[in-house]
């Protein structure tokens, strides 16, 4: 056992245990234990158990992101103010200062990778359990958490003729089966346009102006195209059963986030406007920057009005009398 799986076991430990325990709650409830439809909702059942478990990270997440759009017009003074300098020292003097800027507000430019980071472990601790299945059913054998019984079960499961753990690279050549072709192509292409839906939709509705320029919104630009791509590529050599994982997540993913922005948007995005629009059309206030520029008008006509109040109301000179 290498260093890697050292890491892994606890995950592919706690992965397998679930899965296992939602299969036989599925079964328990009359859905035909060898079937891929029960191994597919268990598998759903996963992911929604461990995207509920990330909902902490996903608000920390959410916090760090607004506080780097906030932090963009900081950056790009910091940027003005080094610019054209390009000496060693320079160069370490603009880095600690943006560091202590990003310390200051509570975030950093990697924020947006943090629930996928952090999903990463049980996404490879998944990967290892359902691409050994096929071995271990051969060798009548379990693996990690899951029975000789459920791995057997899991590898005779199909889904529209393709088996859980069968791979789009395994199925091609001498090994030619149609059916895992097109259910592998079909679930890369869902699991990565839905990752491209939701970044895009992050970008146009979910950041302000001032976020649309500088670094930021190079990162977010890269994300946009390179994750997609990616697991785009990296996803023929997944198992049925992990890109039914990782459409499922990617799904829930974008749910989360489309409730997020319609209800509660970054402050000065186009998202916030649509809200605030959607509230006036109701008769209610306005909220975040539209609600603050509101108040700030209202200040300001009432002053004006105080000011030119206090000027109509100045008393009149009286006349001396005479002596």
């Amino acid at each position: 056992m290498n260093f890697f799986d050292i890491i892994l076991w606890p995950f592919k430990m706690a992965v397998s245990w679930v899965l296992g325990a939602f299969h036989t709650l599925l079964d328990w409830i009359g859905m035909p234990p060898e079937s891929g439809w029960t191994w597919t909702l268990a598998i759903i059942l996963l992911v929604v158990l461990i995207r509920t478990l990330l909902i902490p990270v996903f608000v920390k997440q959410i916090k760090a992101q607004r506080a780097m759009q906030a932090l963009q017009p900081e950056i790009q003074k910091l940027q003005a103010k080094y610019k054209g300098k390009k000496d060693q020292l320079s160069r370490q003097a603009m880095a600690m200062e943006q560091q202590a800027l990003f310390k200051q507000h509570g975030t950093s430019p990697f924020s947006a990778c943090l629930p996928m980071l952090v999903q990463m472990p049980f996404f490879f601790a998944l990967y290892q359990v359902l691409i050994g299945a096929k071995g271990a059913a051969e060798r009548n054998e379990g693996i990690s958490a899951l029975s000789a019984d459920q791995v057997r079960s899991f590898e005779n499961s199909e889904l529209f003729g393709a088996k859980m753990s069968d791979t789009f690279l395994g199925s091609t050549g001498d090994n030619l089966n149609v059916n895992v072709l097109i259910v592998s192509v079909v679930m890369i292409l869902l699991m990565t346009a839905s990752m491209f839906y939701m970044q895009k939709m992050l970008m146009s509705k979910n950041m302000s102006e001032a976020a649309m320029t500088g670094p930021f919104a190079q990162s977010q630009k890269m994300m946009l195209y390179v994750l997609p791509l990616v697991f785009g590529i990296g996803g023929i050599n997944f198992p049925i059963g992990v890109l039914v994982y990782w459409t499922a997540t990617n799904f829930w993913a974008v749910g989360q986030q489309t409730w997020i922005i319609r209800n509660n948007p970054t402050p000065g995005s186009q998202a916030e406007r649509e809200l605030n629009e959607r509230r006036a059309a109701k008769g209610l206030p306005p909220i975040g920057k539209a609600a603050q520029e509101a108040e700030e008008a209202a200040a300001k006509a009432e002053l004006k009005a105080q000011r030119q109040q206090g000027q109509r109301q100045q008393p009149a000179r009286k006349n001396r009398r005479k002596k």
